[in-house]
């Protein structure tokens, strides 16, 4: 299998080679961006698995190009950040990134955060896993790509994960941190709260009423439960 292409970010150049540096090391392909005009035009002609992205760029912020980022591709993103407070955190996982780490942070703990986003992507291509149809939603795994009534439904790349991940086993009540274990692939200690945030973006795009949502429904005192039955009758 070919290596992963990973693009770095980050405005501080110590920071940015170090990063560059290892990850060539661990054989994944690597290319690197100072600030996110740089970063956006790599991007495009790299199309890279995953992006290492810090939060605080001198003409722009990693939150405004992750968006930017997977409305073009549903390219993993790891967030990287001297910000340490949960509602930053929050924010982070609320614009659609797949990790957070903290600086200062260890190398080989980065290395074990890319690993396992990578992991996801590696599982899926390796076990061809197959479409799913409810009534009028397809979940295509191999594109990964959703439909609703022929309609394209944009999800970033963790969303998409966790949505396939609770459809893929319908009437099953998840807790968030058996979802955890199953999608992240890490241990996620005192972040539970990241599943509600990206459940509730899930919702937002594919719950007739987000109000009252029938296909992924809340299992009070336990977590989640995609309930196929709305999407048969």
């Amino acid at each position: 299998m070919a290596s992963a292409k990973i693009l770095v970010v980050d405005d501080d150049p110590a920071i940015r080679n170090l990063i560059a540096r290892y990850l060539s090391q661990q054989d994944y392909e690597v290319e690197s961006a100072k600030d996110g005009e740089t970063a956006l035009e790599c991007f495009d002609q790299f199309s890279p698995d995953l992006v290492v992205l810090d939060v605080n760029l001198p003409d722009t912020t990693g939150f405004i190009l992750c968006q930017e980022m997977q409305s073009r591709t549903s390219v993993f993103i790891l967030l990287l950040t001297s910000l340490t407070g949960e509602a930053d955190k929050i924010k982070g996982f609320d614009k659609g990134a797949d990790d957070y780490i903290t600086k200062p942070f260890g190398l080989a703990e980065l290395g074990a955060r890319v690993r396992a986003i990578l992991k996801r992507q590696r599982s899926v291509a390796d076990s061809e896993p197959r479409s799913l149809v409810y009534g009028d939603l397809l979940i295509d795994p191999s594109r990964r790509e959703v439909y609703i009534e022929d309609k394209l439904i944009p999800l970033s790349a963790l969303e998409f994960d966790l949505l396939y991940c609770l459809a893929s086993k319908p009437g099953r009540a998840w807790r968030r941190s058996e979802l955890l274990q199953e999608v992240w692939d890490y241990d996620y200690e005192g972040e539970q709260r990241v599943v509600d945030v990206h459940i509730g973006q899930i919702r937002k795009k594919v719950e007739p009423d987000v109000n009252k949502p029938v296909l992924i429904k809340t299992i009070r005192g336990v977590g989640y439960m995609f309930d196929r039955r709305d999407k048969e009758r």
